[in-house]
C-alpha cells in the first residue's frame, strides 16, 4: 500500500515536472529564442503574486509520454486589483501549437469568464492547429470560436501577439477586442513556407505578416517595443474597461482642475488664421481631457483619423478625431473602418463618445472608390445612430458634406453639439463652393481680376455660409464656446448624461438591421 509521504513525494514530483513540461530541452529553446517562459510571461502580466493556474495537470490521454499541461498555461489573477482570466501559448511544448487537450483547457478559462463575467487576456505564441490531433484539432478551433463570440461585447477581450502566430493563432485573436503584438511578432494565415510550395511566390515573413505591416493594415491595435511594454499596454488599456458590459468603467481621480488652467488657454491659439494649414490635433485632445492622457489604439492605421481613451472627471470617454496633418483630416474607406469598430467598442461596455471634428469631407478620388468608401463610409452614422452612450460632438474648424454626419453630428445622435468660433460647417468648403457655384460669374469677369474676384467669393462664403452662427441660429448646434472652456463645457456636458438610459425602440418585428458590407 502507498503511503501518504509516498503520494505527497509523487505529486511533488509531477509538478515539477508540469512547471517545465520540455525539460532542459524547453529551457534551452527558450535561451536560444531570448524569451521568458510562459510562466514568467504571465507573471509579468498580472498584478504580483496573484496568478492561479487551472489544468496544468492535463494532457493527452493514452500517451504516456505525453506533456503535461499540453503546451497552454491558463488560470486567472488580478490586474489593478480587477480579476481577469489570462491564457498563454507555451511555445516549448508542441510549439504552443492547439490540440483537443489543450482546446478544451483553453474553452474551460473562457468558460470560467463568461460566469463569473471577467475580461479575457490571451498570450498567444502558436503555429495555429497541432497537425498530429487532425480533424480534432479543427474542431476544437470551431468549439472555441464559439465561446469567444458568446464573450465578444459581455467582458474585454485582449490578444498579445509574440513569436510567429499562424491559422487558427490569428483567428481567434482576430476576434478579441483589441491585439497587441511586439515589433517582432508576426500574423499571418500561412505562413511564407507554405505559400512558397503552393504557388511558388517568394515573400519575407516580414512583408507577409511583420508587426509593422499588420499595424499599419490595422490588424495589430498597438506595436510594442518589449514584451513587457505589451503588457503594459494591455494593463493600460484594461484600466479604462469595465470587468463587464453589465458594470460601468472604473472612476480615476475624478474632479481635477476645476478651473480654467493656462494649458485650456493654449486653446484659444491653436487653429491656424488659414485652412489649409495644418496642426497637430493631439495637440487639442491633451488639454481638453483629464491630466492630458490619451491612450491611442491604431495609430499607424489611417492615421488620418485618431482613436483613443481619455477620462473626463475620472471617468473613461472614447475619442474619435480627424487629424489635420495627414490627408488634411479627410475621411477615407481605412479611417471609416476604423471608425465604426471604436464606436461599437465603446458602445459595448458603456464608454461615452467624444468626436472632434476638423474634416475637409470625405476623400474624392477614384481609388477611394475603389476601396469602397461608399460601403465603409455607410457604417459609420449606423454605428453612431445605433449607440446608447452619451455621445458629445466638438466642431473644432471643418466639418463638411458627409464627414459632418460621420463625426457624430447632432441630428445623427448626438447628446450636446458644441463648436469652436473658427468652426466652418457646410455641404463642402468655400473654394470648392465657389468653383460650383460661381463658374459662370467668374467667366464672365476679365481674366486680370479673376483671380481677386475669386478670392473675394471665396471669403464671402466663409464668412456668411460656412459659419458656425447659422448652425446655432437654426439649433443645428448648441453652442459656440471659447477654446478654453472646452474641457470644462465637456465635463458638465457628461454630469448632466450620467444617468443616460437607453431609449425603449418603438416596435419593429426585424431580427436584426443588415449593414453595408
Amino acid at each position: 500500500m502507498i503511503g501518504t509521504r509516498a503520494k505527497l513525494d509523487e505529486l511533488a514530483k509531477i509538478l515539477e515536472m508540469a512547471a517545465e513540461p520540455a525539460g532542459e530541452a524547453g529551457v534551452a529553446k527558450r535561451a536560444k529564442k531570448g524569451i521568458p517562459s510562459v510562466r514568467q510571461r504571465v507573471e509579468m502580466l498580472l498584478d504580483k503574486g496573484t496568478f492561479i493556474e487551472t489544468g496544468a495537470l492535463a494532457r493527452q490521454p493514452g500517451q504516456d509520454d505525453a506533456l503535461y499541461g499540453d503546451g497552454l498555461v491558463t488560470g486567472r489573477g488580478l490586474i489593478g486589483g480587477r480579476p481577469v482570466v489570462v491564457i498563454s501559448h507555451d511555445q516549448t511544448v508542441y510549439g504552443g501549437s492547439v490540440g483537443v487537450t489543450s482546446a478544451q483547457k483553453f474553452m474551460r478559462a473562457l468558460q470560467f469568464a463568461f460566469d463569473n463575467a471577467c475580461p479575457v487576456v490571451t498570450i498567444n505564441d502558436s503555429g495555429g492547429a497541432r497537425i498530429q490531433d487532425a480533424v480534432g484539432s479543427l474542431a476544437s478551433f470551431g468549439d472555441i470560436s464559439r465561446v469567444l463570440e458568446k464573450l465578444s461585447g459581455y467582458v474585454p477581450q485582449v490578444s498579445i501577439i509574440l513569436g510567429k502566430c499562424a491559422a487558427g493563432s490569428v483567428y481567434g485573436p482576430i476576434n478579441t477586442d483589441v491585439l497587441i503584438g511586439t515589433k517582432d511578432s508576426y500574423m499571418f494565415v500561412t505562413g511564407p513556407d507554405v505559400i512558397k510550395a503552393v504557388n511558388g511566390e517568394d515573400v519575407s515573413a516580414e512583408d507577409l505578416g511583420g508587426a509593422k505591416v499588420q499595424a499599419e493594415r490595422g490588424t495589430l491595435h498597438h506595436v510594442a517595443e518589449t514584451e513587457q511594454e505589451a503588457y503594459e499596454w494591455a494593463r493600460n488599456y484594461l484600466s479604462y474597461m469595465p470587468t463587464s458590459c453589465v458594470e460601468q468603467p472604473p472612476i480615476v481621480n475624478p474632479g481635477l482642475e476645476p478651473e480654467i488652467t493656462d494649458s485650456d488657454r493654449e486653446l484659444d491659439r491653436i487653429i491656424p488664421d488659414s485652412d489649409r494649414a495644418g496642426y497637430d490635433m493631439h495637440e487639442i485632445l491633451l488639454r481638453i481631457f483629464d491630466d492630458g492622457e490619451f491612450h491611442e489604439l491604431r495609430a499607424a492605421f489611417a492615421p488620418n483619423l485618431i482613436t483613443g481613451f481619455a477620462r473626463v472627471d475620472g471617468l473613461p470617454v472614447g475619442v474619435i478625431a480627424n487629424q489635420p496633418l495627414v490627408l488634411g483630416g479627410a475621411i477615407d474607406a481605412a479611417c471609416s473602418d476604423k471608425s465604426t469598430y471604436f464606436i461599437r467598442l465603446c458602445d459595448a461596455f458603456n464608454i461615452p463618445l467624444i468626436f472632434v471634428a476638423d474634416t475637409p469631407g470625405v476623400l474624392p478620388g477614384l481609388s477611394e472608390e475603389a476601396a469602397g468608401v461608399i460601403i465603409r463610409g455607410g457604417r459609420v452614422p449606423r454605428a453612431i445612430i445605433e449607440a446608447t452612450v452619451p455621445i458629445i460632438n466638438l466642431v473644432v474648424r471643418k466639418s463638411y458634406g458627409g464627414a459632418y454626419g460621420m463625426m457624430g453630428a447632432r441630428q445623427v445622435g448626438a447628446d450636446f453639439s458644441f463648436a469652436w468660433p473658427t468652426a466652418r460647417i457646410a455641404v463642402i468648403g468655400a473654394e470648392s463652393a465657389v468653383d460650383l457655384l460661381g463658374k459662370r460669374q467668374l467667366a464672365a469677369i476679365p481674366e486680370e481680376h479673376r483671380a481677386a474676384a475669386r478670392e473675394f467669393m471665396v471669403n464671402q462664403y466663409n464668412e456668411t455660409v460656412a459659419t458656425p452662427w447659422i448652425a446655432a441660429e437654426r439649433g443645428y448646434i448648441d453652442a459656440v464656446i471659447e477654446p478654453a472652456r472646452t474641457r470644462l463645457e465637456i465635463r458638465h456636458a457628461l454630469r448632466l448624461l450620467r444617468t443616460k438610459q437607453p431609449l425603449k425602440p418603438e416596435f419593429n418585428p426585424r431580427k436584426h438591421s443588415i449593414y453595408p458590407m
